[in-house]
């Protein structure tokens, strides 16, 4: 059986295609653990920390006895000090059999552990296991934030910590390097964070350094993992061009670049509308693999909506990002940016907050959208006109905006300008979304959107549409948002433009009409 893309735990060299991360592993062991630093990985779920720290594992055997564990469904060992000494003994002398270790030490670990100080017996072992084998031992912690929120494992953090610090004074031996990998920071936030509660910020784990590599994937990343199923398949797809494209929509979050790349291979290959691997290595096989990512169900999605759910303000502050263009410095000591830095949710962008990436952006404005669409009167009538939209299967962009300027001015033309503002943009999305819903996809230009200005790019059968949403700022300022976006047409290469303008002045020219310029035009709605 050949290698194939993989989603599903720790991906392996001789069984996967994956990026060439070699280089950064080679990194983070002559910064980090070369020099004897204790630090944590902290990242998103699924972005790659257990295959990083597998990698590690191999190239550092070399050199260090490396002892690699998890706290996965490791739940009874947090139920006091004694049972937490007692698993980790346990845990550590697995590791130990399977390597070339004197009988004799591994007798000595394995000794009965004492149950009134049973730390302090552990912290004996741990120095005569350092003590007196050959090579220095390097100490990995998958999955250590599972239990980060119990006061057994602080302990052991605690224990860690303090013999960190009298090995540096020479008066004991313990591991050279710890590296601790999961979600949530230890070293900033010790608790793991519980909706309603209080951050805290008063954690054991004071000796760790910074880890400050990126472990996202550049464009360059993912077309290493290419060019290996190339060499595979001869597809004789545009390598550099794919690994482009699927950047663009993940920003090089680890799973969603797998995930996209074994949907083409696995799921759209071989069917009516791909028939075979070289016709889904395109733009277009590979929009169709993102469009089904996003319908799927995966835990790292059911994970984002319990997460919004457990964080209302979380949530509130996403939805005036997308939604009213709302601009948010980037503060990572702010517990709300932090929360969904952590969550992979934002990044930073130009000193601004930012949703992590397009795929998210668009899942995340779906999922707000269907929750609008239930108590939503003008997004109700979309999917019942819907037929009139698609003619011999092209959609009728025109027809789109004439129709929601009737029904907009019908429903809302009362309203006042703060509604307008805050939900004029929503309904629009809510309306366009279900007409194409099922074959077309939408996603937001995120350089152009701010509380005055969106740009909307929809894609529908291989026919892109540019529309521009803005608020109405004076004729001077919307004469400028017409030129903006005639270049913007230039930029995608396409013939027609769509402007709607929400506009709040009491003698307000609403209404329809085109404007040309140099070969190209706007349909421009005004309501």
């Amino acid at each position: 059986m050949g290698r194939t893309f993989n989603t599903a735990g720790v991906c392996i060299p001789e069984q996967n295609y994956m990026v060439d991360i070699s280089a950064r592993v080679d990194m983070i062991i002559a910064d980090y653990i070369d020099e004897g630093k204790y630090f944590t990985v902290n990242r998103a779920r699924q972005y790659g920390k257990s295959t990083m720290l597998y990698l590690m594992e191999q190239k550092l055997r070399e050199r260090y006895l490396v002892v690699r564990l998890s706290f996965e469904a490791a739940d009874e060992m947090f139920v006091s000090l004694y049972t937490m000494a007692v698993g980790l003994l346990r845990k550590i002398n697995r590791v130990l059999k399977k390597q070339d270790i004197e009988p004799s030490l591994l007798d000595d670990w394995n000794q009965p552990v004492s149950e009134q100080f049973p730390f302090d017996d552990l912290s004996e072992r741990i120095t005569e296991l350092c003590s007196h084998c050959d090579k220095e031992i390097v100490l990995m912690i998958d999955e250590v934030d599972k239990s980060s929120d119990n006061q057994v494992f602080l302990s052991f953090l605690g224990l860690l910590r303090n013999k960190y610090l009298e090995q540096r004074q020479k008066n004991d031996r313990t591991f050279w390097s710890v590296i601790l990998a999961g979600i949530y920071d230890i070293k900033n936030l010790n608790l793991k964070l519980h909706p309603g509660e209080e951050p805290k910020y008063n954690s054991p784990w004071n000796i760790a350094v910074d880890f400050v590599v990126d472990m996202n994937f550049s464009s360059g990343d993912i077309a290493t993992m290419l060019q290996e199923y190339e060499a595979d398949h001869h597809t004789g797809m545009d390598i550099a061009y794919i690994g482009r494209l699927i950047y663009e929509y993940t920003s090089g979050y680890p799973y969603l670049v797998s995930r996209i790349c074994q949907l083409a291979d696995e799921r759209l290959a071989g069917t009516e509308d791909f028939p075979d691997k070289r016709s889904v290595w395109t733009q277009r096989g590979i929009v169709a693999a993102e469009q089904m990512l996003r319908k799927q169900r995966n835990t790292l999605f059911d994970d984002m909506i319990k997460k919004l759910v457990d964080f209302p303000k979380l949530k509130r502050m996403i939805q005036d990002i997308l939604f009213c263009g709302a601009a948010f410095l980037f503060e990572e000591d702010n517990y709300l940016i932090s929360l969904g830095l952590t969550f992979g949710f934002v990044k930073e962008n130009n000193g601004m907050v930012a949703v992590g990436n397009r795929i998210f952006e668009t899942k995340l404005y779906d999922l707000f959208l269907s929750e609008m669409a239930i108590e939503d009167t003008l997004g109700q009538t979309a999917p019942i006109e819907k037929n009139q939209y698609i003619v011999d299967g092209n959609l009728q962009m025109k027809l789109v905006m004439e129709k929601f300027y009737q029904h907009f001015t019908e429903i809302y033309g009362d309203s006042d300008q703060t509604f307008v503002e805050k939900q004029g943009r929503k309904i629009f999305l809510l309306y366009l979304k279900l007409i194409i819903n099922g074959t077309g996809n939408y996603y937001i230009e995120a350089q152009t959107r701010d509380s005055k200005r969106t740009d909307i790019i929809v894609d529908y059968r291989g026919r892109q549409f540019i529309i521009e949403l803005k608020i109405w700022r004076g004729s001077e300022y919307n004469q400028r948002g017409e030129k903006q976006l005639f270049a913007y047409l230039d930029h995608y290469g396409a013939e027609t433009g769509y402007l709607l303008s929400f506009n709040f002045n009491k003698n307000k020219m609403v209404g329809i009409q085109e404007i040309s310029f140099d070969g190209k035009r706007i349909v421009e709605v005004v309501v």
